[in-house]
């Protein structure tokens, strides 16, 4: 269950997603913050939307070097959960250190709290089928594997279905959730079908299996904000349940369909490496 990239190397990317604004180079052997670097210059950069001050961001930081509002690191603070999956987290002059080095950016970016920012991905599987029968691949032997995908509305990249966990939310409330709005667009459905969606996706979602738990190396990450994850898959074994509802993107999904799991894939940020975990998990093609 550990993949963890350090150092990681989409949270380096040149230019900050969503925006024109380019990292500071942070060369692989730069990245560990034990390794001193004295010419270090990290841009400064917090997006629009973010200093809006939305209901899920964090107070902004003042010139002279505090919070608007002091935050409890390393801790539950007033609802919102400021753990780590992967230990505690060094705090340098008030502010978090992103756990895996230097990311040649400071400030949120595009996240909206200081320090952790907790997703959850559902990965929905089913095998993949024809006349009836599992496909196997021709080259491995063994079945193929297909997921529930989508194509992000931000960066047309294909991607989990996922989101953010709303304060005091449950983790398994949110995979529900976001994979009902992003891959069967819950949001817009008549009540009756919404109702029986959601019994569909309660009795899927009541046998999950752990697939990883920790720190991902997401495009948005800063030295100060980071994406962690709780991603569970979601096994459709039958192909009767969730393998025949009728997807439909839905919030910020563009599209979404069924995809085979393989190993040329390119997806959103950690997800491939994710996948990866699952088709070992259930002894699929990869």
């Amino acid at each position: 269950m550990e993949f963890l990239k350090c150092p990681h190397e989409k949270a380096r990317g040149e230019v900050y997603p969503g925006s024109e604004i380019r990292r500071f180079p942070v060369p692989d052997d730069k990245v560990d913050w034990a390794v001193p670097w004295a010419d270090y210059k990290a841009v400064n950069y917090t997006a629009p939307s973010v200093l809006r001050q939305p209901p899920w961001a964090d107070p902004p930081y003042r010139d002279g070097g505090e919070l608007a509002i002091p935050l409890k690191f390393n801790q539950l603070d007033d609802g919102v959960d400021r753990t780590s999956h992967i230990g505690l987290y060094n705090v340098m002059n008030g502010l978090p250190r992103n756990p895996c080095g230097r990311t040649g950016l400071k400030g949120r970016g595009l996240l909206g709290r200081w320090g952790p920012n907790h997703a959850a991905d559902p990965i929905v599987t089913r095998w993949k089928r024809e006349v009836g029968k599992t496909v196997t691949h021709s080259r491995s032997g063994k079945p193929i594997l297909q997921f529930v995908a989508i194509c992000r509305k931000d960066n047309k990249e294909w991607a989990i279905p996922g989101g953010m966990i709303d304060p005091g939310e449950k983790v398994s409330v949110t995979l529900r959730r976001e994979f009902g709005e992003e891959a069967l667009n819950s949001l817009e459905l008549p009540e009756a079908k919404r109702q029986k969606v959601k019994v569909l996706i309660d009795s899927l979602f009541q046998a999950g299996e752990m697939v990883f738990k920790g720190y991902v190396d997401d495009p948005r990450n800063t030295d100060s904000a980071w994406i962690e994850t709780v991603a569970m898959n979601f096994h459709d074994e039958t192909g009767d349940s969730v393998g025949k509802l009728n997807l439909q993107a839905g919030d910020d999904a563009g599209a979404v369909k069924w995809m085979d799991i393989e190993e040329q894939q390119k997806l959103y940020a950690s997800h491939t490496a994710l996948l990866h975990q699952v088709a070992k998990m259930r002894n699929a093609h990869w």
